[in-house]
Formats: structure tokens, C-alpha cells, sequence
């Protein structure tokens, strides 16, 4: 069972100014289901702290940067505001919160500074410290649709099953530019014996992008540490990874089912898309 994540959540979110100059975007809200089985909206980084929370995880690092003060204030119990709602009529929605908060308690949580934005490798590597074994990477803008947390199981099957140091999600996109793009060897359907990664290519080799959820090994900081800064500047996780295949080390990855969804806020037509997508999911689930 793997109990650790580490969740990027330092980006400045320039694409979604001027709503992000003081929300991170990865507070901004989605779709979800609330306890009572109803559809309501959550900020995007408790629906993917709640989804981690349910297959097992409890020890959260969140990377975080200047600026993102409502991050750590929102995973604080506010009891007086829990008692507010309680004795206005809103026990449903107290509810609601006290259950959020109760998951809180039963976690550690960690707030890690990245004092400038070095890239997500750079983040990935300040959580070293708190890491002695397989772990979870999760961007803190991301989310994945998936009924029963499928793409989580078939995650840590796969990664138990071939040995692996580095397991990720990927799926076919209609633009590979803008991604971390792969290649390798189809062993299965829909999963990958990696064999190269690279970064926003000019020429993307196949379709096939990573989605940023991964399961490594403590071996992925020591590449990460090996490897000199790439696009942008920054150090990025992918090239952390092609150095990992380089040592000759196992890397798989997972395609995505048809019925999963990848939902990014990143750009207006991205978050657009991850609200209509959210909220067809959850409409679905409920069998409406």
C-alpha cells in the first residue's frame, strides 16, 4: 500500500490571470460528489487530496510557493466556522466540512517552499527529505476521472506486477506539443514497456502524453539530481525519467481508459473543459 504523495502545487497559473493573482489555481473549484451523494463544487486541491485520501494515502507533501497561503489555510480546521454554519441551519454543509476535516486529522501533512519556479522536476526533488520509499506524484492541478479510482489500482498493479522504479499514466491526445510525450513497446493493452521520453518535442514521436500521476521509487532523486536543467530552463521530471531508462531501469506506463477522464486547469479552455467534464462524470454516477 503506498501511504506517500507529493503534490506540486508552486505554479503562478499566468494562463488564468487575472483570477490566480491571489487564488492558486489549484484552489479553484470543480465538480464533485459531496458525502450526502450529491453533485457540489470543492477547490480542486481537497478533491485530490480526498481522492488519495480513499485508496489508502496519508502522508501528504505538498511543494508550494510564494503566494499560496490559502493552500495550508484551507487544510486547517476552522471550527468556529464549523459551529457558524451548525447554528445557522447549515448542518448539512457542516457537515460536509467535518468530514474533510476529519480526513485532514487523520493525515500528516507537510508544506514544502519552492522559493522560485525551478520546474517540476525541481519540486519533485524538495521532497526528498521525506521519502525513504515508493510514492505517489501527483500535480496539484490535475485530476483524474475515474469510477472506483480504477486508474489508481491498475497504477499499482502494473508497477508491482514488472518491478518497475517509475510508473505513470499516459493517453493518446490530439496535440502532443504541449506534453511530456513517450515511446515504447505495447506489452499489453494499454500498457507500455517505456523506452524514451521526451519534453515538449517539435516533433513528437507518438501521441501518447503523460498525465501527471506517477508511482516512483526513491531512485527517481538520484536521477533527478544527475540531470541538468531542460525546456525552459527548469529542471523538468521528464528528463529525470529518460534518465532513469538510461541506467537501464524498468519504466511503464498505464494508458488511461475510454471512460477515465484527465482534467487539467491550467488555460480558460482547459478548466472550461475539466467543469464540463466533472460535472457529465458525477451527473453519470449518480445515474441522472
Amino acid at each position: 500500500m503506498i501511504k506517500k504523495v507529493v503534490i506540486p502545487a508552486a505554479g503562478i497559473g499566468t494562463r488564468l490571470l487575472p483570477t490566480t493573482k491571489e487564488t492558486p489555481k489549484e484552489m479553484l473549484p470543480i465538480f464533485a460528489l459531496g458525502r450526502n451523494g450529491e453533485i457540489c463544487v470543492k477547490p480542486l486541491l481537497q478533491a485530490v487530496f480526498e481522492q488519495l485520501f480513499d485508496i489508502g494515502v496519508r502522508e501528504f507533501c505538498f511543494i508550494v510557493g510564494r503566494g499560496k497561503g490559502s493552500i495550508s489555510d484551507h487544510f486547517a480546521s476552522d471550527r468556529n466556522f464549523l459551529k457558524v454554519l451548525t447554528e445557522g441551519g447549515k448542518r448539512e454543509m457542516a457537515d460536509e466540512l467535518l468530514s474533510f476535516y476529519e480526513k485532514v486529522s487523520a493525515s500528516s501533512l507537510v508544506f514544502v517552499s519552492q522559493p522560485e519556479p525551478m520546474g517540476f522536476g525541481d519540486a519533485v526533488l524538495r521532497a526528498e527529505p521525506y521519502i525513504k520509499e515508493p510514492f505517489l506524484v501527483q500535480a496539484g492541478d490535475t485530476f483524474i476521472l475515474s469510477e472506483g479510482n480504477h486508474n489508481m489500482t491498475k497504477l499499482f498493479s502494473v508497477h508491482k506486477e514488472f518491478k518497475s522504479v517509475a510508473t505513470f499514466l499516459v493517453q493518446e491526445v490530439d496535440d502532443p506539443k504541449p506534453f511530456g510525450i513517450i515511446e515504447g513497446e505495447e506489452i499489453e493493452s494499454g500498457i507500455y514497456n517505456v523506452e524514451r521520453v521526451v519534453e515538449k518535442p517539435e516533433e513528437p514521436p507518438t501521441n501518447l502524453a503523460i498525465m501527471a500521476l506517477y508511482l516512483f521509487t526513491p531512485a527517481i532523486f538520484q536521477a533527478l539530481k544527475s540531470t541538468p536543467t531542460g525546456w525552459g530552463g527548469e529542471l523538468q521530471l521528464t528528463d529525470g525519467i529518460q534518465r532513469l531508462i538510461d541506467s537501464r531501469l524498468k519504466v511503464m506506463a498505464v494508458k488511461l481508459g475510454a471512460d477515465e477522464f484527465w482534467l487539467d486547469v491550467g488555460s480558460p479552455q482547459s478548466y472550461w473543459d475539466a467543469l464540463s467534464r466533472s460535472y457529465g462524470f458525477f451527473q453519470r454516477m449518480k445515474g441522472v
